[in-house]
């Protein structure tokens, strides 16, 4: 399990629209993105590339923290 800090979610779309871009990257399963904290959680079914997924989190309109 990997978990990443997310700026900018501040509500249900924004946790849909988070989940939504992380479950579009090959290798990711198993989706978890928490508004309280701010963190998405995944399952890696093969090495991913942490760019891409900061990446595809930007397109969707949000920042990865560190």
């Amino acid at each position: 399990m990997k978990t990443i800090r997310v700026k900018g979610m501040s509500c249900d779309h924004c946790v849909m629209a988070v989940t939504k871009a992380l479950g579009s990257v090959e290798g990711v399963s198993n989706v978890r993105v928490d508004l309280a904290s701010g963190e998405a959680s995944f399952d890696e079914t093969k090495p991913v590339d942490i760019n891409l997924v900061a990446e595809r989190i930007r397109k969707a309109g949000y920042e990865i923290e560190g």
